[in-house]
């Protein structure tokens, strides 16, 4: 007789019963931060409760190279109880949102093993950003804005140039006399939807600049904004059907054979990534553990808004330099990481999935859910960035569609890429716009 367990224990299931799932690309960079044991935490423990919950904190907190991190989370909420300087609380709180933003990635892509494909990669697809969404919320609940919007903006131009652009130099250094190749197909459908973003953006600033009085657009503005944001939620969601449903292949990775200097490259890791394609622990306890880390990003959350000008202005450093570029960065620095690993793999498919991919569902997804967040909770949240941020969200779509047209990778356009970004963050840097409220 097989030994019962209690239905909320929370154990890991065998490999042979999953089912499997279709990872997207902004998932799968979890995957090469984790950490492997042959000697599980708790793994000598008598008591099969304690032992499946110390295991799968082993997996969930210590399962990532990430995990040296981890301490700062608890030091920012003593820093924050115990009214350490506000410039403190911001670092903390920031480097902690860091880490859980990773393991919420994994703990969503442990999920999408049981749940099948589909559901799966709208699981995926819809959590993929949610720390930037949890803080969007929190600033909007402080009618902060322009910090909704500086922080948005950064986390599309980070992604678009900053990730995409190492992705591409280190891949090209990496393979510096074949070159590397990629999906274009891809890339053209994220171009699209990002240019369709820029144009809803675009159009609240051209009614504002038409000539007319800011009192008489306000509130024709407010509403155009609010009708492209519904516009721009039903594309995005068309674009899922045809990502999870009707065109699956134009994002899959194209395997290629390889050559004797990829197999030096990448030799002994290939054993490996099929050990990844199996869940480490169960759905239930994936479950929990999302619960509890995705409230711990919201208080962390809160404490970055309720820190940041403090934190700008202590550092000298202008509150949009740390909203579009610091936060970003950092924020997302795990998933940025994991990019940046795929392309030395030359696997620049699962790269450019991960840098347009999170940049397209921030751009159609995020942006628009705020706006009509807003809307809900009776803030007026309109899609005009301002001349400054709108045009140089422009200029870097044009150029990454321009990088990405023919299907090849080389060092020099990760280089422009990244050098772009340099500039557009000096440019944050120099700018002393203060947040309206």
């Amino acid at each position: 007789m097989g030994s019962l367990q209690e239905p909320w224990v929370l154990d890991n299931v065998d490999s042979k019963g999953l089912v499997r799932h279709g990872k997207t690309s902004i998932n799968m960079s979890s995957s090469l931060l984790r950490t492997k044991s042959d000697l599980p935490l708790g793994s000598r423990v008598r008591c099969p409760m304690l032992r499946h919950f110390l295991a799968n904190l082993h997996e969930v907190v210590l399962g990532t190279k990430l995990s040296v991190i981890f301490p700062v989370v608890p030091l920012a909420f003593v820093a924050h109880f115990y009214g350490f300087g506000r410039p403190w609380v911001f670092a903390l709180s920031l480097l902690g949102v860091s880490a859980l933003a990773e393991r919420i990635s994994f703990l969503t892509e442990q999920i999408a093993y049981y749940i099948g494909p589909t559901v799966g990669g709208l699981v995926n697809a819809t959590c993929g950003n949610a720390t930037e969404l949890i803080i969007a919320i929190f600033a909007l609940r402080q009618n902060k804005i322009d910090m909704v919007k500086y922080s948005l903006l950064g986390s599309v131009l980070s992604n678009m140039l900053l990730v995409l652009g190492t992705s591409l130099f280190c891949g090209g250094i990496a393979y510096l006399r074949k070159g590397q190749k990629f999906n274009r197909r891809q890339a053209e459908v994220n171009c699209i939807l990002l240019l369709l973003a820029l144009l809803c953006h675009s159009l609240p600033l051209l009614f504002r600049m038409s000539g007319a009085s800011a009192a008489d657009t306000a509130d024709p503005i407010m509403q155009l904004s609010r009708a492209s944001s519904v516009v721009m939620l039903i594309a995005y969601i068309t674009y899922l059907v045809f990502q999870l449903f009707t065109h699956s292949q134009f994002f899959e990775a194209q395997e290629e054979p390889k050559d004797e200097e990829d197999g030096a490259l990448e030799q002994g890791g290939g054993e490996g990534e099929e050990e990844e394609e199996e869940a480490v622990i169960g759905f239930w306890s994936a479950f929990v553990w999302l619960v509890v880390l995705t409230a711990l990003v919201s208080l962390l959350s809160q404490y970055l808004v309720e820190t940041i000008e403090d934190a700008s202005y202590s550092w000298g450093i202008s509150v949009s330099f740390n909203s579009t570029i610091l936060l970003p960065i950092v924020g997302n620095a795990a998933e940025h990481a994991g990019a940046i690993i795929f392309a030395f793999k030359d696997k620049l498919d699962i790269s450019l999935g991960v840098a347009l991919g999170s940049a397209t569902q921030i751009s159609m997804f995020a942006v628009p859910l705020c706006v009509i967040a807003a809307w809900i909770m009776g803030i007026d949240m309109d899609l005009n960035f301002n001349l400054l941020e709108t045009g140089c969200l422009a200029l870097s779509i044009i150029a990454v569609a321009f990088t990405l047209q023919d299907g090849n990778s080389h060092y020099l356009k990760g280089l422009i890429l990244i050098l772009l970004y340099s500039v557009i963050g000096a440019c944050f840097f120099v700018s002393k716009t203060p947040l309206t409220t």
